[in-house]
């Protein structure tokens, strides 16, 4: 029997040992018994716009078990959350990843999902429920296509100040938040990092650790004139001579003009093409030139550093809040942990493990709407044919029944 190499041993047990110390907070596949573990809200039941969840793989997938919840009604206000262990990321990375699919072919809506901290009444979960973090995609016409992240600093919410274009298409996509203890980011679509950076930076949770000098001011002899007139340039001879304007030599007399009714013909004028505008002497560089002045930065005085920025203590739910104008958008495969790694993991054996077959169950769908489409346009014309014969033997008939009446007077 051949040995194994100790070093692949090693890294098999590496890998069992990241898996296994991962920890899995929240992770929700909408198996059976998922409504258990969901509650409904009643936001807006009594105004009768909140809409109807639909467990469903969708309309094209690929695998047919492997399901969702679903918008299924348009003009409808959304929202349903679901428990788990009071969470602090302190001294922890958080992730918090899902899977949503637009089969609507979203053109202005959200496709995002929340984490909530303390007690909440799942309830009256709804818009004006105080959250943690946003985070997902966000289309609305042409110039809203973006990832939104917001979070929720000492009672405000703070919106990711990078841009981050989401995918608008209507294939399932994963989307990913990972934050980390030295308060850095990242956020990834369909395990591919997108955006990454500090929370310092990025967001406007604290004031700037750096500020302008509001007392500084240019010094006086500061040169920030980048280019000079040369001063050894001067003005060709005759320069000034040159007409703006000139006779247009190819004008001819109006056969019809006389002088003395309407005075001597003069041609009219077009602009002289020799003529170069105001002399100006040519820029050069300014030796003298020492770049565009700054205000010095000096530390603020109003920054006050907070270790824990990266900190949301009791982390409770997860939940989705949308309205949706057309409905239609798919959510599964829910997470929150603390390993990116096992996030990646998930995401290849939900998303990468059915990606290509969902892929080929759109273009077949595609292809079918395309036929049914082009069968309806061509019993349309059709019909406008059998419309147009009709039309054409009653008045036939009306012409004949016409001459006939009058043929019948006659007599």
């Amino acid at each position: 029997m051949a040995k194994l190499n100790p070093k692949f041993i090693s890294l098999i047990l590496f890998a069992l040992v990241v898996i296994v110390s991962a920890e899995v907070i929240f992770e929700e596949k909408f198996e059976d018994g998922w409504e258990k573990r969901w509650v409904k809200s009643d936001w807006k039941k009594d105004d009768n716009t909140a809409g109807e969840w639909k467990h469903t793989a969708g309309n094209w997938s690929g695998d047919a078990n492997d399901k969702g919840i679903q918008t299924s009604e348009d003009y409808r206000f959304y929202a349903i959350s679901a428990e788990f262990p009071e969470f602090s990321n302190k001294d922890k990375t958080l992730v918090f990843q899902f899977s949503v699919k637009h089969e609507q072919k979203l053109d202005c809506g959200g496709g995002y999902m929340k984490l909530l901290s303390d007690d909440v009444d799942q309830t009256k979960f709804g818009g004006d429920t105080p959250y943690s973090i946003m985070f997902g995609p966000d289309i609305c016409g042409y110039s809203t296509k973006k990832v939104h992240a917001i979070l929720t600093y000492n009672g405000t919410n703070h919106l990711i100040k990078k841009e981050v274009p989401c995918e608008t298409d209507q294939l399932t996509h994963v989307y990913t938040f990972v934050l980390r203890p030295d308060a850095t980011y990242s956020i990834l679509i369909d395990n591919v990092e997108k955006q990454t950076g500090s929370l310092y930076s990025d967001w406007d949770l604290l004031p700037a650790k750096k500020i302008k000098d509001p007392s500084a001011k240019k010094p006086e002899d500061w040169d920030d004139k980048e280019y000079i007139p040369d001063p050894e340039d001067t003005k060709p001879a005759g320069y000034d001579d040159i007409p703006k304007e000139i006779p247009d030599t190819d004008a001819k007399k109006p056969e019809d003009w006389d002088d003395e009714e309407d005075g001597e013909w003069t041609a009219p004028t077009i602009p002289n093409p020799e003529y170069n505008g105001e002399w100006k002497p040519k820029k050069i560089k300014n030796p003298a030139y020492k770049g565009k002045w700054k205000a010095p930065m000096i530390d603020n005085p109003e920054f006050k550093d907070d270790p824990e920025l990266y900190v949301f203590p009791k982390l409770k739910y997860v939940g989705v809040e949308l309205w949706q104008v057309k409905s239609g958008s798919l959510f599964d495969n829910v997470l929150v942990s603390d390993d990116p790694e096992y996030a990646k993991k998930l995401a290849e054996e939900t998303w990468g493990k059915h990606k290509d077959a969902e892929k080929a169950a759109f273009d077949e769908a595609e292809k079918k709407r395309e036929e049914e489409a082009e069968d309806d346009d061509n019993e349309g014309d059709d019909s406008d044919n059998e419309s147009k014969s009709e039309e054409t033997k009653e008045a036939e008939e009306t012409k004949e029944a016409e001459e006939t009446d009058a043929a019948h007077d006659e007599l």
